[in-house]
């Protein structure tokens, strides 16, 4: 449903892995993406260590904040996958092996094969909603405001597939590019600013960046009002062109 109004999120990442280095965070990118495509914004991302205390808190925080939580991470089958517990005490519910979770697994695993780690997986908290994972079978789960998924990016992707039409979304985020076109950031900082007061209601950045062909310089401006973010990017086009003519030889 398309609103008005700002539908928020955070995204809350669980695991030492990926605080220590050992796994390359790939779902950051992904979900701010995702959610920005479908009208969400997503205001802050934060990433806590296998800590209980840390998790219960962050999560707490979040949820209070904004529309929405995702969180990625720790939901699998060793003893280091706390989230479920986690989830449990930040809401101050109870948490057992959910029977629609357990016949999940069962689609998966042989009976002999589900021991007492794999069972881990079914363990949700009470009042949970599950989250359908087409690929490993083990489920997420939506709590409150709060939806907890894999850390495995193709899996994670499964989840918030399925995840997308029960969210509330609102106007779309409007993104215009202009290249500087060998302009330095220095020539236009100023002018920029100046643009960027006169647009409250955009968002504008510029990001230097290079590569194989050389040093490239992109300004971005971003808004939810069509006509605020096209006058905004007008501006900085004119910017950008008394720039270039000033520098033109004689």
């Amino acid at each position: 449903m398309r609103m008005a109004v700002s539908i928020t999120a955070a995204l809350l990442i669980i695991g030492d892995e990926i605080l220590t280095g050992r796994t390359k965070d790939k779902n950051i990118g992904y979900i701010a993406e995702y959610l920005t495509g479908i009208g969400i914004d997503l205001r802050e991302v934060r990433v806590v260590p296998d800590v209980e205390e840390e998790i219960v808190a962050a999560v707490n925080a979040l949820r209070s904040r904004y529309t929405y939580l995702f969180t990625t991470g720790g939901i699998g089958p060793t003893h280091d996958d706390i989230t479920a517990d986690c989830m449990a005490k930040a809401f101050g519910v109870g948490i057992g092996h959910d029977p629609r979770a357990v016949a999940m697994l069962r689609e998966r695993y042989q009976p002999h094969e589900l021991n007492e780690a794999r069972m881990r997986m079914a363990r949700i908290p009470e009042g949970a909603d599950l989250i359908d994972n087409p690929i490993s079978k083990a489920p997420g789960f939506r709590i409150g405001n709060v939806f907890v998924m894999a850390g495995v990016p193709s899996i994670m992707q499964a989840m918030l597939d399925n995840i997308a039409p029960t969210l509330q979304t609102g106007a779309r985020m409007i993104i215009e590019t202009i290249d500087a076109e060998g302009l330095a950031e220095g020539n236009y900082a100023e002018g920029l600013s100046g643009i960027a007061a006169a647009h409250p209601s955009v968002s504008i950045g510029s990001y230097p960046s290079f590569s194989a062909g050389g040093f490239r310089n992109q300004i971005v401006a971003r808004g939810k009002d069509p006509a605020a973010v096209a006058d905004a990017a007008a501006a900085i086009r004119d910017l950008l062109g008394r720039l270039k003519g000033d520098r033109a030889p004689l």
